[in-house]
């Protein structure tokens, strides 16, 4: 069942090559939707696909790159929208 998956991740997570490894893991996995940083320090991820490969990248975002130092995700799951057609960094 495809879904939506809004994803925070918290912690050193900018200037670590973060938003390529996920846009490259998820082209990966088939995901679609979008990544960006955010002014606070974190990361924004909206990601579509099917559940079982955003529970993939989500597992991927608790390590994410070599360079990172991630503390905290937090996951909001909402219906499938079909708004985009790739994954795109923003």
């Amino acid at each position: 069942m495809s879904r939506v998956a809004k994803i925070k991740i918290i912690g050193l997570v900018q200037g670590v090559f973060f938003r390529q490894g996920i846009k490259d893991k998820a082209e990966k996995l088939g995901i679609t939707g979008w990544i960006r940083n955010e002014p606070d320090g974190s990361v924004r991820i909206v990601a579509e696909g099917e559940e079982e490969k955003l529970q993939k990248l989500i597992e991927w975002c608790k390590k994410g790159t070599e360079l990172a130092r991630v503390k905290k995700v937090e996951v909001e799951w909402k219906e499938a929208t079909k708004d985009f057609d790739r994954f795109e960094i923003r």
